[in-house]
């Protein structure tokens, strides 16, 4: 039996451009003018998309910076625009612009925060699906998620990138290597010679932040990003050459694009998705059709055209609804899109998540129109940096006109207003349970002004990014500050808040985390980032009932994020209510059949029936869950925390230890598992190493740990030292 002060601290764990190029081009390795194209039809369709990719990171277009080999492998024989523009500068509705071939205005996918894909939107998986195609896809990262809807059409969707954690400041990703890894085991069954298949690659590297493995790391030490990219273009080569040796190439058509690129600290902005400058949506874009010598074309064209591009290619019906045009006659003739025809753009992430002035524009030739309190026109065949604005030479007004005209055409459903309100009856349900008393809401503003432009907001943006970086340099107060006084500044800037309730949490404060999301709430009343984020820190801090009913809230607003399942089962397991939460977490498993947090969450709810009735059957379903959640996410670091508890329990002591050293591994900043390596070490009579694992954790922790854990922990040291 142990010996109470031998008790684990155990935790259940829930899982809660630079444009080098000129307009002409790079004419390295490619033919002067295009070639017909002949025998369209019974191709295989390969996409590849580069995350977070600037055109001048690709050295087909500039070898500036790095150098690209086998993306330029692709290249040289393949069509290349030089003048290609993404509809917004964020992940999620890029791709939807891409794989549906219509605009945000259409399908209304804006941000990647509270949007997904409709299941009524066509998407070009489904289109040739239906024409007798085989679908695969491949994911990097969490934006592309199949719960945000774009798996639709797809026999395969492989997302297992690995666990989210809403915790956490950056998305999880897997590299490269790891998602062309499955792409290629696809590739190679046997039926992808004999059937006609379509398959979507997704990387994210390029993407902040930019830790590139070595020998990248140490290479591009001074530019970081281009190590991502090199490293990305290195880990390709193995894809290219298997579609050589496999006989691919005579028989695939190829499209190779960046979703949208990214600022680098020009005019301001450091990663993207606030402006619309060209180094964030001027994009490469390169058509690889079998049987062709390529060209480089420097016609406008845009991620809407690809759709119907690949439907032109392949003989299948172009849907009437298609906002994009097909390339292949400007490709075919060398004939020109006429001048007139509007490419539309966006970027309204500033407007959604702080209530700032919305970005939209559209390039129209050589003209580029960004609408906002302070507009900006550009000619960017002179003037591909966009460095001087000539709206006080241009017709504004008209261009307005334009612009408005532009969106009515593009017609859908515009789903941003949507997006902000709150439904009657949530309004009248977070009255009652205090969230909108006590303080005025952040209004947006009905009209926007030079105050409102993002030119004039961008101090608090960088503000924001300056504090997180102090703050991930283990600084503590001074970040808070900072990020306080942003909000106060901005109401609106609800990520702000977030990041707060994070710091807090970290440093074991999480009152605070609940008091600085509650203020937050009152100020953007049914924000269901914030709503979810308030029901996970008082589920942290015991306080079960309110997270319930905060999280049933998110549920209802948002029923297809397994997330939300997710935390009200937690929210429902810390209240004891295991029922409940089996129930939610079996719901979130249907939206997600693959979410190994769940899974862990769900052993968790085992294990504590075990502990209860010493019943093996309970526990051997807690095992099952826990192996299960490893086996789907090999790093989710809380399913080995989980099943050393159990192994733990079972006084199983060296198979516990090996996987709570397995969880600091993957985790050095997950606390529990040192105090229970600690203590596991003590029972078993070996101070030394006992002692060696209570004071990493005071030496790494004792500024986050609370003073009643701090306390504690001198006591085992002092215990430990004798």
């Amino acid at each position: 039996m142990r010996h109470p002060k031998y008790l684990l601290f155990l935790v259940f764990s829930v899982l809660l451009c630079l444009f080098s190029c000129n307009r002409e081009g790079n004419s390295k390795g490619a033919p002067p003018s295009p070639t017909g194209i002949k025998n369209r039809g019974d191709f295989n369709v390969l996409l590849i998309t580069l995350d977070t990719l600037r055109v001048d990171r690709v050295s087909v277009y500039s070898d500036k910076y790095v150098k690209t080999p086998n993306i330029d492998r692709l290249a040289k024989k393949s069509y290349v625009f030089t003048r290609a523009f993404s509809h917004n500068p964020v992940t999620l509705p890029a791709h939807v612009n891409i794989l549906t071939g219509t605009t945000p205005r259409f399908h209304g996918v804006s941000d990647n925060t509270g949007f997904r894909l409709d299941e009524r939107f066509l998407t070009l998986a489904e289109h040739l699906h239906r024409a007798g195609y085989n679908t695969s896809a491949f994911i990097g990262s969490f934006p592309l998620d199949s719960r945000f809807g774009l798996g639709q059409g797809f026999d395969v969707y492989d997302d297992n990138y690995g666990t989210h954690n809403a915790m956490e400041l950056f998305f999880v990703e897997r590299p490269a290597e790891k998602v062309i890894e499955p792409a290629l085991r696809w590739l190679s069954q046997p039926q992808r010679q004999q059937q006609k298949w379509f398959s979507w690659i997704h990387l994210f590297d390029p993407h902040q932040p930019y830790l590139p493995p070595q020998p990248y790391k140490k290479e591009y030490h001074h530019d970081l990003y281009s190590g991502e990219v090199a490293y990305m273009d290195a880990s390709l080569k193995v894809l290219v050459d298997f579609l050589e040796n496999q006989g691919f190439m005579d028989r695939t058509i190829i499209v190779v694009t960046g979703d949208h690129g990214e600022a680098l600290g020009e005019k301001g902005e450091e990663t993207h998705s606030y402006y619309a400058y060209n180094n964030t949506i001027h994009i490469p874009l390169m058509l690889y059709i079998p049987g062709t010598k390529g060209a480089f074309i420097h016609e406008n064209v845009c991620h809407a055209d690809i759709f119907p591009t690949l439907c032109d290619l392949l003989g299948v019906e172009i849907p009437h609804h298609i906002q994009g045009k097909s390339m292949i006659p400007v490709i075919e003739g060398g004939k020109p899109r006429p001048k007139g025809r509007d490419i539309y753009f966006e970027s309204l992430t500033p407007f959604l998540n702080r209530g700032w002035a919305p970005l939209r524009g559209f390039v129209r030739g050589d003209l580029k129109y960004i609408e906002l309190p302070i507009p900006e026109v550009y000619n960017i065949k002179e003037d591909i940096h966009e460095n001087h604005n000539i709206a006080n030479r241009s017709n504004i007004k008209q261009l307005k006109r334009d612009l408005t005209k532009l969106k009515l055409d593009l017609k859908g459903k515009d789903m941003m207003e949507r997006s902000k309100q709150v439904d009657a009856d949530v309004r009248s349900k977070l009255k009652s349970l205090g969230y909108l008393s006590g303080s005025t809401p952040a209004a947006t503003p009905k009209v926007f002004t030079a105050a409102h432009d993002l030119k004039t907001l961008l101090p608090l943006q960088n503000r924001m990014l300056a504090a997180i970086g102090k703050y991930q340099n283990g600084k503590f107060r001074e970040p808070i500050a900072e990020l306080k006084q942003i909000v106060e500044e901005s109401p609106g800037f609800t990520l702000v808040y977030r990041h707060i309730a994070t710091i807090y949490k970290d440093f074991g404060q999480v009152q605070k985390a609940i008091e600085i999301l509650e203020y937050g709430l009152k100020k953007n009343p049914g924000n269901i980032s914030l709503m979810s984020k308030l029901g996970i820190m008082l589920a942290e801090a015991n306080r079960p009932g309110e997270a319930v009913e905060l999280l049933k809230l998110c549920v209802q607003k948002d029923k297809f994020d397994p997330e939300n399942f997710n935390f009200l089962g937690v929210a429902y397991y810390k209240k004891g209510d295991f029922a409940n939460a089996l129930e939610n977490y079996r719901k979130a498993l249907e939206l997600d059949h693959n979410h190994a947090s769940v899974f862990n969450n769900i052993g968790s709810i085992y294990l504590r029936v075990y502990l209860a009735k010493r019943d093996e059957r309970a526990y051997r379903l807690a095992m099952d869950n826990f192996d299960r959640a490893i086996a789907i996410d090999p790093r989710l670091f809380a399913a080995y925390n989980s099943r050393g508890a159990a192994y733990k329990f079972k006084n199983q002591v060296d198979k516990a230890i090996e996987d709570w050293k397995k969880t600091i591994e993957i985790n050095p900043n997950f606390i529990d598992a040192y105090f229970n390596i600690g203590i596991s070490y003590l029972g078993m009579g070996d101070r030394v190493s006992a002692l060696k694992y209570f004071r990493l954790c005071k030496e790494r922790f004792s500024r986050k740990l609370p003073l009643r854990e701090l306390q504690r922990l001198d006591r085992l040291i002092a215990e430990a030292s004798q």
